[in-house]
């Protein structure tokens, strides 16, 4: 009986899972997640369909677009099928790095292959047309308002790990699959109206956005700290049943994540960074073309009304429409037939003396 009890304690202690972690084991070790490599393929092969149908209609579609679009799907399911995968649920800090990934780099590649214009521009008429009014609805202006978008990427991180839902998505597969999709739903729905480089209800300037990414890094900052440097450890129960033989200790293993989410997210924001300031330097580009062609267009109507005035030569001069300038500051009397050789008015006055 003791020896049946002293297996049973040995079996309860018996690590069960991957081996040590290195970092060759990032790209030698996978695991297939069906949903995200589901959508990875049903999403890459609808938009190549879409850039097919956009080619078939003579619509000019850029190549950095469509390279965004497929390493950002690359990405995704790097991130999940991997060896981040796979000690997704041994390691705080593997976590915290897929993390940083799905909610802030793999939205940012994905929205700038701009999926919602290859749809619209490749959808029928009718369709089309329905897409666009409910981008200009309401409901979308209120969900692309940037105070909005701006809570729905702050708050994923803080949601994960200060709610169940972290200790779920450790021990619950359906969880698990929520984290993977719903942090890259939540990142596009901030960087899909940031970068306007789909349709949007509103129009917005970037130079907001760059206003905005400040925010996002203080917030960023300040959930780093709390789990590097704060006395309270997350599901501490979990990671002592693992018995896991290698490795750091949990304690040093959240605080090296923490340092990740605090490092790795502001690192992350550098390229939207980078896309937001080359927007905003393409906008003034724009509105100064525009500025300039209004001028041109006003110096030439100008040219335009100048040449009209001497088409009445060759009638007399008080026939002829003087320049608006002209009627400003020379007196009416001066023209006056009748009355300009009374006051010295030139060349009418001069001709009846």
């Amino acid at each position: 009986m003791v020896n049946v009890q002293l297996a049973a304690a040995t079996a309860a202690t018996v690590y069960v899972g991957p081996p040590a972690w290195t970092f060759g084991r990032v790209f030698s070790e996978w695991q297939a997640e069906p949903v995200v490599l589901a959508i990875a393929v049903l999403g890459t092969a609808g938009y190549l369909f879409g850039l097919v149908r956009l080619r078939r209609f003579g619509v000019p579609w850029a190549f950095g677009r469509t390279a965004a679009f497929l390493l950002g799907m690359a990405l995704w399911v790097f991130t999940v099928c991997s060896g981040l995968g796979v000690y997704e649920k041994y390691l705080f800090t593997d976590r915290a790095v897929q993390s940083v990934v799905l909610l802030m780099v793999v939205p940012l590649l994905l929205a700038m292959g701009a999926p919602v214009s290859v749809l619209l521009e490749a959808a029928p008429e009718r369709s089309r047309e329905r897409m666009r009014a409910l981008l200009r609805g309401r409901v979308a202006q209120v969900l692309m308002f940037p105070l909005v978008s701006t809570v729905v990427l702050i708050i994923p991180p803080w949601l994960l790990y200060f709610t169940p839902w972290y200790r779920l998505s450790l021990t619950t597969d359906l969880w698990n699959i929520a984290f993977h999709v719903g942090f890259v739903l939540f990142g596009l729905a901030y960087f899909w109206p940031r970068l306007q480089i789909d349709p949007v209800g509103r129009h917005y300037h970037p130079l907001l956005g760059v206003v905005i990414t400040v925010a996002e890094v203080i917030f960023d900052a300040a959930l780093g700290f709390i789990l590097v440097f704060g006395s309270h450890m997350l599901v501490p129960d979990y990671w002592t049943s693992l018995h896991r033989p290698w490795g750091m200790s949990p304690r040093t293993d959240q605080s090296w994540g923490g340092a990740v989410l605090w490092g790795l997210g502001d690192i992350a924001g550098v390229p939207f960074l980078v896309a937001l300031i080359i927007r905003v330097v393409r906008e003034d580009r724009i509105e100064t073309a525009k500025v300039d062609r209004r001028l041109d267009e006003e110096e030439a109507a100008a040219r335009v009304t100048g040449q009209a005035a001497p088409a009445g030569a060759g009638l007399p001069r008080a026939a002829a429409t003087p320049p608006p300038e002209e009627e400003s500051t020379r007196p009416w009397w001066l023209d006056d037939p009748n009355l300009a050789h009374r006051f010295g008015g030139g060349e009418v006055g001069t001709g009846e003396s």
